[in-house]
């Protein structure tokens, strides 16, 4: 018994119509042999010409076709007759008198332009391809292939782009993910039948890889709008690395889900694939306009539903985009912070309890959501609980000691708790800040009592300052030989610039390569003591007259010009310029002018936010101070002189403590009736400008007199009275007597540690001595001295002098001194590890030993530092951990990694890289140890 004929498909029928009219046989009919069926449009409308569509399941039928045929159609006659049982009279009537067949295959030749031959593996996908090709090609045919054979690739790629409505080099995971998105053109593809969706979806994973498994099976479930979110979920349910357990919660979870995906269970590699395609749609988004960042929220904001309904909240800390994967991971930093604050870290030892919140903070710093000013905050609580986890050391026995404490490490200190005091909208983090705060406070409020104790002894014994460099004596003994040795100056006012507050300045004057930082002798910073009380009119008036008085600016000018004569002194209002004039021309002129030595300039900004603004929250630079970055552009060839008049405490809201006096200023008070109280000194002598040369000053910063601002000054807090002082030349060290090159400014604790070695032990920085007096190499060094001030640093204008030997930064082609050698990363002989055998085996392969001997090498010495403190720290660094791992100055830490990413990137290989903020260097080892043919690790 013979099979019955298939049905034909109407676009089969119109495909061999155009065959037909193409060919110019005027032949009136055309006999297919097919089921005589035929359910569309009767007549059709095929190249100009009307054909009209008969089944004839008899001979009878064909003939009254026949008959029946108006003048100005042409028949198409379905059936599944013989030609015998036809017979000639009716073949006659045929096209070339014959019946013809419907194959598939010739259709699909036909809509590729009957150019090519077709891929045997094309044929063997199935009837589906054919039929779906046939019926989807578009009015001018598909795209011919490119070559003679019309492959599986080509057909298929252009059927599925068609569905999908994208182009068929976009059928990727981010395309069909960006397909998925569309409700419309989901639900014409759910239109489809059967076979032609579960086809194109299989083709669909071979072209776009695993992603596509879930993507398709979620869109033939009717959830593919959620294929986005369920895809940021995958990284949840299905966590890799060292974090890939399921657990039970997991598994229910991700059995609540499988109806979303119409049963099917995903494997890790798909589900690592769906993640990956998901959060890349999601970055593309969030980078694109107003709309395409709308819907990267909504997508967000969706898969937290979701995790929701299947009860998976509580675990989207594993999310690095989620939002709520930020809150909890901030959370568990906050408790991990809680932990390390002194009170509670007894029973662990603090640097375990500290380590633990610097892995909290990394799992926070790796969310992609994290805003920069949340992650910058919790960088800074870090830092603090590094700093509270030192032991706080003995009172210092001089005001210097306690001016440089205040200048060295309280300066940062400050800096960071002002970010940890302006808080956290979340309040489990907010508490966690809030007994942080009060920790650091605790600590602090003994150095400022200490120093207040200091300041008030040396007040009231009148004793010279000696090293100490008093607000009057400035101009005498910083700027005065400036100008003996034949430079010109811009002196920089930055009234109420606290050392805080000074150390982002001088971060962001130093990101300017045309800047260099000099600090005495290439040593640490040094700070300036303010008059009494630290008021403007006291100190700023002390500044420019060179003696302690008060008085306003008309005071200050008088005794500026009574002193420099061919000098100019602006203050705020003088130096703003006309329209289209970043600084006004007369100033401008003054800093070109060789005849003009001084050119000081008063800035206010900072003094201002005391009073209009909320100086804690600003991120002080040269774009935030006003007049700062234009006034630095003009001043190339001149020594900048940054200095202040006093420094400011923040208001402490309600921790403040408010003490109403009829007469003095927000922060001091004449000493009358009433004797100093809690948290208060009297202070008597020389160097107190006003209340008759007797005052009461507090040194608890929460104290106020007067009424409420964003901030203070008068009073004796080390945040008050110690004074900045910084000094910048364009790139020449012997610009100021007896100054250099700056090392890194900030204390150990600020930069990020070095994790511990393999060997259990931290890599030592260079030129620090392992245990026993002797670095990790066994032979004798010297100790290195601490870097405290010369006592007689500004006793006289000091000669030029060279650098010292450990500040000096060797050149390229000069050996480093031996006090500079590094220690290897392994500690002491007999305690290294694979990191040091690594250094050594890279410092005596033959490879760095060719390249090292090609150019101006870089000590080997060096080398070894900077390579095994890349290595310490999992091959990232900041620049300036690099520096005072390998004892190179702040200013030669730029072209020192440059030249060993020079000599470390063998053909171009990117073995050593920078971050794009510039300030974190980033070693591949693994590449490393390839390209210089080093034992594996």
């Amino acid at each position: 018994m013979t099979a019955p004929r298939p049905a034909v498909r109407p676009a089969a029928v119109r495909r061999k119509v155009e065959s037909w009219l193409a060919d110019g046989d005027d032949a009136p009919a055309l006999a297919l042999r097919a089921r005589p069926e035929w359910t569309d449009d009767t007549v059709l409308t095929v190249a100009g010409a009307k054909v009209r569509v008969v089944p004839c399941p008899t001979p009878i039928a064909a003939r009254a076709a026949l008959v029946d045929r108006a003048d100005d159609e042409r028949l198409v006659l379905l059936t599944d007759l013989t030609e015998q049982e036809l017979g000639e009279g009716l073949l006659a009537h045929f096209s070339k008198h014959q019946t013809r067949s419907v194959d598939s295959w010739d259709m699909v030749r036909q809509v590729f332009g009957n150019q090519a031959d077709l891929d045997l593996t094309l044929v063997r996908s199935g009837k589906w391809v054919a039929d779906a090709l046939t019926d989807l090609a578009p009015p001018q045919g598909w795209p011919p292939p490119p070559g003679t054979v019309l492959t599986r690739d080509h057909a298929l790629r252009q059927l599925a782009g068609a569905l999908l409505k994208l182009q068929p080099d976009e059928l990727d995971s981010a395309g069909l993910l960006h397909w998925s998105t569309d409700a419309q053109a989901q639900l014409r593809f759910l239109d489809l039948p059967d076979d032609w969706a579960a086809g194109v979806s299989a083709f669909l994973v071979e072209v776009a890889g695993p992603a596509a498994v879930p993507v398709m099976a979620a869109v033939r479930a009717r959830h593919g709008v959620d294929a986005v979110p369920l895809g940021l979920l995958a990284g949840v349910l299905w966590p890799r690395g060292a974090q890939a357990r399921t657990d039970v919660d997991l598994a229910v979870a991700r059995t609540r889900l499988e109806p979303r995906f119409g049963d099917a269970r995903l494997t890790e590699p798909q589900a690592a694939a769906f993640q990956e395609a998901a959060e890349a749609w999601i970055y593309r988004a969030l980078d694109g306009e107003g709309p395409a960042r709308a819907e990267a929220h909504r997508m967000l904001h969706r898969a937290e539903e979701i995790a929701a309904e299947i009860d998976l909240t509580g675990r989207l800390a594993a999310s690095s985009l989620l939002p709520s994967g930020l809150t909890q991971r901030m959370r568990a930093f906050a408790g991990a912070v809680r932990l390390a604050l002194p009170a509670t870290a007894a029973a662990t030892p603090a640097a375990t309890l500290v380590g633990r919140a610097q892995a909290a903070l990394a799992e926070v710093e790796r969310h992609r959501a994290a805003d920069r000013r949340r992650v910058e905050t919790a960088r800074m609580a870090v830092r603090l609980l590094r700093w509270l986890a030192e032991p706080d050391g003995p009172m210092p026995a001089t005001l210097l000691a306690a001016v440089h404490r205040q200048v060295r490490d309280d300066a940062w200190v400050d800096r960071a708790r002002l970010d940890i005091f302006a808080g956290e909208s979340d309040q489990q983090v907010a508490e966690a800040y809030h007994l942080l705060h009060r920790a650091v406070d605790a600590r602090r409020a003994r150095h400022d009592q200490q120093f207040a104790g200091l300041l008030q002894d040396a007040t009231a014994a009148e004793r010279e300052p000696g090293a100490l460099l008093p607000v009057e004596d400035v101009l005498d003994r910083v700027v005065q030989p400036i100008l003996d040795h034949g430079r010109r100056i811009l002196l920089l006012v930055l009234d109420g610039m606290s050392t805080a507050a000074s150390t982002e300045i001088a971060d962001s004057v130093a990101r300017n390569p045309s800047w260099l930082e000099l600090t005495p002798g290439g040593r640490q910073r040094t700070g300036v003591l303010a008059a009494l009380p630290t008021v403007t009119e006291v100190s700023r008036c002390s500044l420019f007259s060179g003696r302690i008085t008060a008085g306003d600016r008309v005071a200050e000018a008088k005794a500026f010009t009574g002193r420099f004569a061919d000098g100019v002194l602006v203050h705020k209002a003088g130096l703003r310029g006309p329209a289209g004039a970043a600084v006004d021309p007369r100033v401008a002129d003054a800093l070109a002018d060789p005849a003009v030595p001084v050119v000081a300039a008063v800035i206010n900004t900072i003094d201002d936010a005391l009073d209009r603004s909320d100086p804690g929250t600003v991120e002080w630079s040269t774009d935030t101070v006003n007049g700062l970055r234009d006034l630095l552009s003009l001043a190339q060839d001149r020594i900048v002189v940054l200095v202040s008049d006093h420094g400011h405490v923040v208001d402490r809201g309600p921790e403040a403590v408010s003490r109403p006096v009829d007469t003095g200023g927000n922060r001091w008070r004449p000493a009358g009736a009433d004797p100093a109280g809690e948290g208060e000194l009297a202070f008597t002598g020389s160097r107190v400008a006003l209340g008759g040369g007797s005052v009461v000053l507090p040194w608890r910063e929460e104290v106020r007199y007067g009424p409420r601002k964003a901030g203070y000054h008068g009073g004796a807090s080390s945040a008050e009275a110690v004074i900045p002082l910084l000094i910048f030349s364009g790139h020449d060290e012997d610009a100021v007597p007896g100054w250099a090159g700056a090392p890194i400014a900030s204390p150990e604790w600020w930069r990020e540690p070095l994790p511990e070695t393999a060997s259990g032990r931290t890599a030592e920085p260079a030129g620090i001595p392992a245990a026993g007096g002797r670095p990790g190499n066994g032979r004798p060094t010297k100790r290195i001295r601490a870097t405290v001030q010369d006592e007689g640093l500004f006793d006289l204008p000091a000669p030029a002098a060279p650098l010292p030997a450990t500040n000096t930064g060797a050149t390229a082609a000069s050996p480093p001194p031996a006090t500079s050698q590094a220690a290897p990363v392994g500690g002491p002989t007999g305690q290294r590890d694979g990191a040091a055998d690594l250094v050594d085996a890279l410092l005596t392969s033959p490879t760095y030993r060719e390249r090292r001997d090609s150019r101006a090498p870089l000590p080997d010495q060096r080398v070894a530092a900077l390579v095994g403190a890349l290595i310490a720290g999992g091959g990232r660094a900041t620049l300036d951990t690099l520096a005072t791992r390998a004892g190179i100055p702040a200013h030669r830490i730029q072209p020192t990694v440059t030249a060993l990413r020079r000599l470390l990137q063998v053909e171009g290989y990117p073995v050593l890289t920078l971050d794009a903020d510039g300030r974190t260097a980033k070693l591949d080892v693994d590449l490393l140890v390839e390209q210089f043919g080093l034992s594996p690790r």
